[in-house]
């Protein structure tokens, strides 16, 4: 018999698996608890206003089920076609089970990238899987397309609500039923659910306990650090803005300067991300004198501020500090999506003090006639305007994470299941994206300033009626705005869609060039030369109808940012001396960025 001592024992392969699922389990367990307490919590304090909102979804679906009780064809109809089609697949899946090849019932539409995993082809049963909830989400939308005795806006509002559900119940948006998910799952040893679980809290912590989707590593970027770093120094501030003036890299500029308008809803530095896509930067070294608008990012204290502030103390003081600092009372303006709509109101007011200072405008994306604002309408009904009212009067401001979370719902699959797949069922950290970065840093609006706005703008629509529209004592009237314009809309938008953009080409009293750029209300506007992603098309004759223009337009490779200067050429005046900011009448108060634009939510 041996005397030598067992050595120690080394566990088995089943053994170290067991263990690592055993903590991750316990792992997982804390966690959860953790995040009950914060949905708990949250419950508590329910927000005032909710996007989306409860009461507007009950009632868009209580007048659906009304209706297809009054008439149940479109939904019969639906469902034979539904049960036609699902034979069809059944048929095409078990040929597919016994080794036979078998075309597809039905296919993800153009763009949806939700299916891209190739187990989604070529596993016959996520094939077949996938294609039934294509084949069903198919039969419920033309059911509810074909719903008889529904106004546009009910129609409308039961469409998008009907699609965030339908969205949401993707086989995709469940471990069980992604097999990206399951693999990773499996792989990991359970790891990448308790890394998704890890970023669920974060998430939820940083939405102070309301589920707040990160679609962009924060901590990657900086403004003033990373972005925004176009040279330049801040001339002057008030309440509502400070105005940058960047510095020139060209000997000589273009005499007129030039002023942008950004949206207030956002931060001015989607047009200075990184260099390589900085609009403003392009826009200085073509020997543009360039000012831009930042504006501040208001609290309760700035409550009473309304649309006639931010037009005098936007873009009117703007103009006179430009005059101070230049020597030079004739300008150019560009203005993007709402910052449009103020630049335009702005524009008509001077025009009706007899003022022509302003003598070439661009706008970017911007909405001037509000009868079809697409899917931003679902949000543009009296009892959500009156939610709205209410907790702005309370508050004396909107948080701009309601305003940021409508924006996301128009592009559901692309900027919330995306993400909520890639952070949570998959557990990995989303990439570092400056683009997303600056979706992610929205703004408050003051109370006075949105109520106005949505009410008289998207609700009444009256900024397209000569006269009905009076800021700041003064009738607005769109007509009497004569300089030259350059329009430029977005082929694929989803705040602000070009064919009721287009309708601007018949509003204003000048010489209009319309210019449509392929993609979306961001990426469709900020395509810089170096690496541009998509054409754009023109068109030099006058039609009212967009898809007239449209059919006859000429689409051109690369990017509208040549073009536009091209254009701008003709309007900015001879060349002289470069501007030094801070050299003038105004000294520097403060480099560029300045700090208005770094406060955050």
């Amino acid at each position: 018999m041996s005397d030598a001592k067992p050595g120690p024992h080394t566990p088995t392969r089943s053994e170290t698996t067991f263990a690592e699922a055993w903590t991750t389990w316990l792992d997982w367990m804390e966690k959860s608890q953790k995040l009950w307490m914060a949905a708990v919590n949250a419950q508590v304090s329910r927000p005032e206003v909710e996007v989306p909102d409860p009461d507007a979804m009950a009632e868009s679906f209580r007048r659906l089920a009304l209706k297809l009780a009054e008439n149940p064809a479109p939904f019969l109809d639906a469902q034979a076609t539904w049960w036609r089609d699902y034979l069809a697949l059944c048929e095409a899946s078990a040929g597919r089970l016994r080794g036979q090849k078998a075309a597809p019932v039905i296919t993800p539409g153009p763009g949806d990238r939700r299916f891209k995993d190739d187990a989604w082809d070529e596993d016959p049963l996520f094939d077949h899987l996938k294609q039934s909830y294509l084949m069903t989400a198919r039969a419920i939308f033309s059911a509810v397309d074909r719903i008889e005795g529904l106004d546009e806006g009910a129609r409308s509002r039961i469409g998008f609500y009907t699609r965030q559900i339908v969205d949401a119940l993707s086989p995709t948006n469940f471990v069980a039923t992604n097999p990206a998910a399951r693999r990773a799952l499996v792989e990991s040893g359970g790891k990448t659910l308790l890394k998704g679980m890890e970023n669920l809290l974060r998430d939820l912590e940083r939405g102070e306990g309301r589920l707040r989707v990160a679609m962009t590593d924060e901590t990657a970027f900086e403004v003033g650090r990373d972005l925004a770093l176009t040279p330049g120094k801040v001339i002057y501030q008030n309440a509502l803005m400070q105005l940058i003036q960047y510095a020139p890299t060209t000997e000589t500029v273009r005499k007129r300067p030039l002023l942008i308008v950004p949206p207030w809803i956002n931060k001015f530095y989607i047009m200075d991300l990184t260099p390589k896509n900085s609009l403003v930067r392009y826009l200085v070294e073509q020997g543009f004198t360039v000012f831009m608008i930042s504006w501040v990012n208001p609290d309760a204290s700035l409550a009473d501020k309304d649309f006639g502030d931010y037009m005098a103390e936007g873009p009117l003081t703007a103009l006179d500090v430009i005059e101070q600092a230049t020597g030079e009372r004739e300008v150019a303006l560009m203005a993007y999506c709402i910052g449009g709509t103020l630049a335009a109101t702005t524009l008509a007011h001077l025009a009706a003090k007899g003022e022509n200072r302003v003598k070439a405008a661009t706008f970017l994306t911007t909405m001037l006639d509000f009868s079809d604002p697409g899917e931003l309408g679902v949000f543009i009904e009296p009892h959500l305007l009156d939610k709205l009212d209410a907790c702005m009067e309370r508050n004396g401001y909107l948080d701009g994470r309601y305003m940021a979370n409508a924006f996301n719902m128009l592009r559901d699959n692309d900027l919330i299941w995306s993400f909520y797949v890639n952070n949570y069922l998959l557990g990995r950290d989303p990439p570092a994206f400056d683009l997303l970065y600056w979706n992610a840093d929205s703004t408050r609006m003051p109370a006075m300033m949105h109520t106005f706005y949505l009410r008289r703008m998207y609700e009444a629509n009256e900024l397209v009626q000569p006269g009905r529209l009076v800021v700041k004592g003064t009738p607005i009237d769109l007509g009497r705005i004569k300089c030259p314009t350059y329009l430029l809309s977005t082929r694929e938008d989803h705040i602000a869609p070009w064919k009721s953009t287009f309708k601007a080409t018949g509003l204003l009293g000048g010489p209009v060039r319309f210019v449509l750029a392929g993609s979306g209300h961001i990426a469709g506007v900020i395509n810089p030369p170096s690496r541009p992603k998509y054409g754009y098309w023109t068109n030099g004759r006058k039609v009212k109808d967009p898809d007239a223009w449209l059919e006859g337009a000429k689409e051109n490779p690369g990017s509208w940012w040549p073009d536009w200067v091209s254009w701008m050429d003709k309007h900015a005046g001879d060349p002289v001396p470069a501007r030094v900011p801070g050299t003038g009448a105004l000294p520097a108060l403060e480099d560029a960025p300045g700090h208005y634009v770094k406060a955050r939510l």
